[in-house]
C-alpha cells in the first residue's frame, strides 16, 4: 500500500513549481507548475553507455482519468513485465476495452437485399446463378466490410482476379452486379457512391460473341433443304425442319410444340399462340399474361401440320422424341440432320432466325423503294417482332405482340412462298425408309 491517498491526489494543486507526490515503489504524481497532474514510475532497464543500469521513466496517464487506484495497478504490470526482462509501454499497462461494435450494414447485407428484390423478375435458374455467383466470388473479398467504406481498388482487384483465371466475361458481368447493388445501396440511403461504376475500362474487352453459322443465301438455303430431305430419318425430324424454316421461332420452341397451342389451322387466319412461360425472356416475361408469341401461319406451314397429324395427333407434342413420346424432342437432333446433310458448321437451327432476317429485309427493302420510297422499310421493324426480339420500351412490347397481324402474315406466306418453291409437299415423307441399307450403293454421293 502506498503513502498516497485519493484525498491527497484530489488536493494536490499548483503552486508555479513542479513537484512530485511519491506514493512509493517507484510511482508518484508529476504535478506540474500550472496542475497538470500525470502518473509515472521511474525503473531501471538495460545499460548506458559507463555500462550501468540505465534510469527510465515510465508515463502511465492522465489523473483522474487514471485514478490512484489504477496507476498502482499499471506499475505492478509495469514491475512484473521488467522482472520478465521486458521493457514496458504505456500500451501494455492496461486491458484494452473491446472495440465498439461496428453496425452499419455490410456489402453482404445490401447485396442480399438487392438479389432479392431483383429475384421477383428472374427465373428460378438466373436467380440461382447471380446468387452463386455473389458468393464465389464477391462476398468472400468484399462481404464483411461496410458497403460505405468500399472503395474502387479492392472492388478493382476482386476483378482482376476473375480476369486472371480467364474469366473476362464474367468478370464484366459480376462488375455489373457489384455496381447494381451499390445503387441499390444508394437508394437506400446506405451508401454515397458507386466505386465499380467505371471499372469497366479497366478490364479487358469482352470477346465479341461468335456468331451462330448460318447460310442466308435463298438459293443456298433451298438447296439445303432438298439435302435435308433426302436424308434418311424419320419423317418427323424432316417435317421439323422444314416447319423451324418456315416460322424461323427459335429450336426449343418447336421441340416443345404442343398440338393445344395451334388455332383456326382450318381457317383463314391459322395462328400459333406460343405461351410465354415457353419463350426466350426473364420471370416478369414469362408471367406476363399478354406475353404470348404470336406465328402466323403460313399455308405450307399448316401443311406440314397435317402431316404430322396421324403420327402424333393423339399425343400432347407435336414433335415428340422417338423413344419417349412424352418428351419431347431433343435438342441436337435437328442439328444432327444438318450435319449428316453436310451442313457442319456452315448451319444450324437458330440460322434459319439469320436466314428469314436477312433474306426477307432485303426483299421488303428492294420492294419498299421500288415503290418510290426514300424512307427505310417499315418492314424491318414487323420482322423483329415475328422473330420475338424483345423491345427496350416494355409497354410498347406488350403492345405490339399482337400488332401488324396482317402484314405479318403477308411477310410468312411470302417467306414460305420463296422458299419451298416446287418443293415435295411435306406428306411425302410419311412412311419413307429411315435408313440406308447395310449393304449395297449405300448414300447417293457418298
Amino acid at each position: 500500500m502506498g503513502t498516497l491517498s485519493e484525498t491527497k491526489v484530489r488536493g494536490a494543486k499548483a503552486t508555479g513549481k513542479a513537484y512530485k507526490l511519491s506514493d512509493g515503489e517507484q510511482l508518484y504524481m508529476h504535478v506540474s507548475a500550472v496542475g497538470g497532474r500525470v502518473w509515472r514510475m521511474n525503473y531501471q532497464f538495460g545499460r548506458n553507455a559507463q555500462g550501468k543500469p540505465a534510469q527510465k521513466t515510465l508515463t502511465i496517464g492522465i489523473y483522474p482519468a487514471i485514478s490512484l487506484k489504477d496507476a498502482r495497478a499499471a506499475r505492478d504490470v509495469a514491475k512484473t513485465m521488467l522482472a520478465k526482462g521486458i521493457e514496458p509501454k504505456p500500451t501494455d499497462l492496461f486491458e484494452r476495452g473491446a472495440a465498439p461494435a461496428d453496425t452499419r450494414p455490410t456489402f453482404e447485407d445490401v447485396g442480399k437485399a438487392w438479389h432479392a428484390l431483383q429475384a421477383k423478375q428472374w427465373s428460378k435458374v438466373h436467380t440461382k446463378d447471380v446468387l452463386e455467383s455473389l458468393e464465389n466470388d464477391v462476398f468472400p473479398a468484399l462481404g464483411k466490410t461496410p458497403i460505405a467504406d468500399i472503395e474502387a481498388p479492392a472492388v478493382l482487384a476482386l476483378l482482376e482476379k476473375i480476369v486472371d483465371r480467364g474469366a473476362v466475361e464474367t468478370a464484366h458481368r459480376v462488375r455489373q452486379r457489384i455496381s447494381g447493388i451499390f445503387v441499390y445501396g444508394i437508394a437506400k440511403n446506405l451508401a454515397t457512391k458507386d466505386p465499380a461504376a467505371s471499372l469497366a475500362v479497366a478490364l479487358p474487352k469482352k470477346k465479341k460473341a461468335k456468331r451462330q453459322p448460318a447460310i442466308t443465301d435463298l438459293h443456298a438455303l433451298r438447296q439445303m433443304l432438298v439435302d435435308c430431305d433426302a436424308e434418311r430419318c424419320r419423317a418427323q425430324t424432316k417435317l421439323a425442319m422444314r416447319f423451324l424454316a418456315l416460322t424461323a421461332v427459335r429450336s426449343n420452341e418447336i421441340n416443345g410444340a404442343r398440338w393445344y397451342e395451334f388455332e383456326d389451322l382450318d381457317g383463314a387466319e391459322p395462328l400459333w399462340r406460343i405461351p410465354a412461360h415457353r419463350m426466350k425472356g426473364d420471370l416478369e416475361r414469362k408471367e406476363d399474361e399478354e406475353g404470348d408469341h404470336l406465328v402466323p401461319l403460313a399455308p405450307q406451314a399448316v401443311d406440314v401440320l397435317r402431316a404430322m397429324k396421324p403420327l402424333t395427333g393423339d399425343l400432347e407434342l407435336v414433335f415428340p422424341s422417338d423413344r419417349h413420346a412424352h418428351r419431347q424432342m431433343s435438342e441436337n437432333t435437328l442439328r444432327a440432320l444438318l450435319i449428316r446433310a453436310g451442313y457442319y458448321q456452315r448451319h444450324v437451327p437458330h440460322g434459319f432466325r439469320s436466314a428469314f432476317s436477312t433474306i426477307m429485309n432485303e426483299r421488303c427493302e428492294r420492294v419498299w423503294r421500288s415503290a418510290g420510297h426514300k424512307t427505310a422499310s417499315p418492314d424491318r421493324a414487323i420482322i423483329d417482332l415475328m422473330l420475338a426480339h424483345v423491345p427496350e420500351n416494355d409497354v410498347e412490347g406488350a403492345y405490339n405482340r399482337a400488332a401488324y397481324m396482317p402484314r405479318r402474315r403477308e411477310i410468312a406466306e411470302d417467306w414460305a412462298n420463296i422458299l419451298l418453291a416446287d418443293m415435295w409437299p411435306p406428306a411425302i415423307h410419311i412412311g419413307q425408309p429411315m435408313r440406308f441399307a447395310a449393304t449395297g450403293p449405300g448414300r447417293p454421293g457418298r
